[in-house]
């Protein structure tokens, strides 16, 4: 598995080591061990979470502002791309973010801790999104940023198309009124 930095350094790309041949591939999606060795902490994660979404689909910024999750995200159909946002007002990252295209073809997938934001769009025709998060999700906790945030400025691909963010995603509060870590 190779392990790599992000801009905001706690975030972590990870790219498995993929074996193929002509019958297909094998890869190991996820190992205790490995994972925190990479990550320098130990890590319990207590819930799986599988999503499908159709081109243009945007979900997020989401996080909690209690129990906050760390995230192990991974596309195993389609593409997206995937946003992180720093939380953490004491971090020297705070209020950046970061984005990659992870897909089923690139297998990579993005460690982002507790103290972000988090939301992806769909690229592809559709995807199918899984995550790994180290709490348990609290709908009373549950906090918002507008994907569309002028002071955030994220790139997003030129996929947007409005009628495919949810309300609740619209309604999301601008970054300069958000609750932070």
């Amino acid at each position: 598995m190779k392990v790599t930095p992000t801009k905001i350094p706690d975030v972590l790309l990870i790219e498995p080591q993929v074996f193929s041949d002509d019958r297909g591939f094998f890869f190991e999606s996820f190992n205790q061990r490995k994972f925190e060795e990479a990550i320098g902490r130990s890590v319990n994660f207590v819930q799986d979470n599988h999503s499908r979404s159709s081109r243009g689909v945007l979900r997020g910024l989401h996080y909690q502002i209690k129990q906050p999750q760390g995230k192990l995200v991974r596309v195993i159909a389609g593409e997206v791309f995937d946003v992180a946002v720093d939380l953490r007002k004491k971090s020297p990252t705070f209020g950046q973010w970061i984005g990659e295209y992870l897909s089923a073809e690139n297998k990579r997938q993005l460690w982002i801790p507790e103290g972000f934001a988090h939301g992806f769009l769909v690229v592809s025709e559709s995807a199918e999104f899984l995550y790994k998060a180290t709490d348990y999700w609290a709908p009373e906790h549950e906090r918002c940023i507008r994907w569309d945030d002028k002071e955030l400025r994220i790139l997003w691909p030129n996929l947007i198309l409005k009628k495919f963010v949810s309300c609740k995603d619209n309604l999301g509060k601008k970054f300069e009124s958000a609750e932070f870590f």
